[in-house]
């Protein structure tokens, strides 16, 4: 089964951190490019986060210098280091891939929350 697992949401302050993580399982992981998108009511699901296999890194403007990406292809886990968070931030957050038979795989959603 190709399976992604997200988790670490949760609520924080604005200027708060959190760190989420996204498991795979039953897919090639070190061969995959792995990305995190966000998520809400009235935004479409948006790109956040892309890590390529050799760990090249890319970021939606909204995010470069407050999130980093970042892969552990011995434990078959991504990561978003989310730093100074901002209200806006506050979405469903899916980690995402491709196989490699191009067939999409997306994580549960993890909820982040920012707020007073």
């Amino acid at each position: 089964q190709e399976q992604l697992v997200e988790s670490g949401g949760g609520l924080v302050q604005p200027g708060g951190s959190l760190r989420l993580s996204c498991v795979a399982s039953g897919i090639r992981f070190s061969m995959l490019t792995m990305r995190w998108y966000r998520q809400t009511p009235r935004n479409p699901r948006e790109r956040v986060a892309t890590i390529s296999a050799g760990g090249n890194t890319n970021y939606a403007d909204f995010v470069k210098g407050r999130f980093t990406i970042s892969r552990d292809n011995l434990k078959n886990t991504f990561f978003l280091q989310m730093n100074s968070l901002k209200p806006e931030d506050t979405a469903v957050y899916y980690c995402q891939t491709q196989n490699i038979w191009n067939h999409e795989i997306w994580g549960q959603g993890t909820q982040v929350t920012v707020s007073s």
